[in-house]
């Protein structure tokens, strides 16, 4: 972890040729969110190539571009593509993009996901407010020696996804009538599915969604002191009596349906942020 500040004010630099705006919240964008920029005033996009020690979006569906601009009165930083530890890059790869969002100025990090439905209760396209996660990752983003000036060495994880946040999220779902469930996210290394006991052995231990991303983010907002409110979309689901295999294009389909729900769903959480939110 001790480079990790070098590279990343290597990656201001050059973000700062471009724009030199102070983000307040910082986006990630999962598969079927990338329209949400669509809403930003005053949008400035940088590609991920043209940033210095930022990996490359291999996935089809992310477009691989760091978005600045404003939603609700509110100055926005979006990643329009996410990294993943199944494509080959390290933990620490795949959360360098929260590292430099920091170092822009973010007090509030929203990630989303595209995510597998374990509980019965949920339907497809359905939004889940991430309330706690269970990591099954093989690595952890804050292995090796810690730097202090980025954060503590054990940092605290009972409550990584900020509960007035979550809170907000849910009332804001339901006054807008868009389906949203409160619930437990586990993060899978992939990039294959799960089997049948794998699903159950999941769902057993307590979790709601799977995926294979987020976890890592949320540990390094965590790490750098970031408040976080997550969000899956139910893209297929993975109850065992009942399981098929996958069809990525349905998949995609469906996450584009959530993923409207949610460009409608966020810019409201964010026109109701005050204060004591960042506090």
């Amino acid at each position: 972890m001790l480079n990790i500040k070098n590279q990343v004010t290597q990656a201001i630099e050059k973000i700062r040729s471009a724009y030199t705006g102070k983000p307040r919240v910082g986006i990630i964008c999962g598969t079927g969110l990338s329209g949400l920029t669509d809403q930003f005033d005053s949008k400035t996009v940088i590609s991920y190539e043209e940033i210095p020690n930022f990996p490359r979006s291999t996935v089809q569906s992310h477009e691989g571009n760091l978005t600045f601009g404003n939603l609700t009165g509110i100055p926005i930083v979006a990643m329009e593509g996410r990294f993943h530890y199944y494509e080959g890059y390290s933990m620490q790869q795949v959360t360098f993009p929260v590292r430099v969002m920091k170092e822009l100025g973010i007090e509030i990090l929203i990630v989303t996901n595209a995510a597998g439905g374990m509980n019965p209760q949920m339907n497809l396209a359905d939004l889940v407010i991430i309330e706690d996660h269970i990591n099954m990752m093989p690595d952890n983003p804050l292995r090796g020696i810690n730097d202090d000036s980025l954060g503590d060495r054990f940092p605290d994880m009972c409550a990584p996804y900020a509960p007035e946040l979550i809170e907000l999220a849910q009332k804001t779902a339901l006054e807008m009538g868009i389906p949203a469930h409160k619930g437990v996210f586990v993060a899978v290394s992939g990039p294959n599915l799960e089997t049948r006991a794998e699903y159950r052995m999941l769902r057993g231990i307590g979790a709601d969604v799977v995926g294979m991303s987020t976890v890592p983010e949320v540990i390094v907002a965590a790490h750098a002191g970031i408040k976080t409110l997550g969000f899956s979309v139910v893209t297929d689901l993975c109850l065992p009596d009942a399981l098929e295999p996958v069809n990525i294009e349905s998949i995609l389909s469906v996450a584009a349906t959530a993923g409207e729900r949610l460009s409608r769903l966020i810019p409201k959480i964010l026109d109701q942020l005050d204060g004591s939110a960042t506090e």
